[in-house]
């Protein structure tokens, strides 16, 4: 079996656990904020949509210069950083006693970690260039599945043991993702730093930008997508909360319900990374951002869990084919020099929309309710899906004139 082979198996499966780990900690935070204190349902979801966005924005400012870093000293170095980043802020986690000293954890974990845009850039840079839409499809899918196992790992433990045993679970796989990194990747890399002093080589690059329009409108779809799932991701226990009422189970219930969505956005992405390169990436885009905004707009209708629980195996589906396409026409626009500063910025466009969505679904379900939180949702990605629809005409049209 071919190097790159061996390594891009191993890092699938570095990044499954990475990610499952992060997944069992992450749907019970609303829980643990309750269990510190936070009883009243508006400072609930206040907490809840600060603790988010504190992770989202700081990842959404250091990830270029984590990209930056990775194009001069190596990429498997900041995968590494990432995972062993993880481990140390979410074993933290385990002895928190207040609900501001969670927000300052999860703040330096969006600062610390990012594996999955370290990931991407690693995969980008050592498989084939004819491998790369393929392999990155199934990196995709590796994170979805990995947030299907997650919620319901969580929601066991969260049943069994109570909320401080997932960061402890989460921090000792986190560690032995890193493990499995340090053992078992091999990256064929020659350190070219930009200058010789490290932090100006940490300066962020956005030269892609201006040298590739068409990076531009790619990274606009990146911060609606992520946008428009971040909004629901942060109320989605309190909603499933409302739903099925206060009860042991509930973590269990909410656990299954994410993981449910994560698990048929792992189906799309493994399906959608070995297909799209023949439909077209552009098509592939329009078609899923119009399946998520179908199955997303009646999920504020549900009445009971196990409606919003087939909804949200619908949603996730067509949400998973979304990234795998965009993931592929950046590889396939930018050198591999510039590759690291290029997910680098879009990991921070991804964690931009992810910061501002929970504020807004936090402010949208104060004010209006949590129904209110879907329709908002549905009506981002609608508006994503038309303006991918007529990107594709218009490049079409161009193509055909010329």
């Amino acid at each position: 079996m071919p190097t790159w082979k061996r390594s891009f198996i191993a890092m699938w499966i570095a990044e499954f656990i990475a990610i499952a780990g992060f997944a069992t900690s992450n749907p019970i935070i609303p829980l643990f904020i309750k269990e510190l204190g936070v009883t009243q349902t508006a400072a609930l979801n206040l907490w809840t949509g600060f603790v988010n966005v504190g992770a989202s924005l700081s990842m959404a400012i250091f990830a270029p210069i984590w990209g930056a870093l990775a194009d001069s000293y190596g990429r498997k170095l900041m995968l590494l950083r990432a995972m062993i980043g993880g481990t140390v802020l979410v074993g933290l986690m385990t002895f928190v006693q207040a609900p501001w000293q969670i927000l300052a954890l999860r703040t330096m974990q969006g600062m610390i970690t990012g594996t999955v845009a370290a990931a991407t850039v690693l995969t980008a840079a050592t498989v084939p260039a004819a491998e790369i839409g393929y392999r990155l499809g199934l990196m995709q899918m590796a994170v979805y599945l990995g947030n299907s196992l997650g919620p319901l790992l969580g929601g066991s433990i969260h049943f069994v043991a109570g909320s401080r045993a997932n960061f402890l679970i989460t921090s000792c796989l986190l560690a032995l993702a890193a493990f499995i990194i340090l053992r078992f990747v091999k990256e064929d890399f020659t350190p070219k730093p930009r200058t010789a002093s490290f932090l100006k080589n940490a300066i962020p690059d956005f030269s892609p930008l201006f040298r590739i329009p068409a990076l531009l409108p790619l990274m606009g779809a990146i911060f609606a997508v992520q946008f428009a799932n971040s909004v629901v991701g942060s109320m989605l226990t309190l909603f499933v909360r409302q739903l099925a009422g206060d009860s042991r189970s509930l973590g269990l219930v909410s656990g299954l319900i994410q993981g449910v969505g994560a698990l048929s956005g792992a189906l799309a992405a493994g399906f959608i990374g070995k297909s799209s390169g023949r439909i077209g990436y552009g098509r592939t885009l329009v078609l899923c951002l119009t399946g998520a905004f179908i199955f997303y707009l009646p999920q504020g209708l549900a009445t009971a869990p196990w409606q919003l629980l087939l909804l949200r195996f619908g949603s996730g589906f067509f949400l998973g084919g979304t990234m795998p396409s965009i993931n592929a026409l950046i590889a396939t626009l930018c050198s591999k020099d510039k590759q690291g500063s290029t997910y680098g910025l879009s990991a921070s466009i991804s964690s931009a929309g992810m910061a501002l969505g929970p504020a807004v679904g936090a402010t949208v379900a104060t004010l209006a309710g949590y129904p209110a939180v879907f329709f908002v949702t549905s009506g981002v990605l609608a508006l994503t899906g038309g303006l991918a629809r007529l990107s594709l005409r218009r490049k079409t049209r161009m193509g055909s004139s010329a």
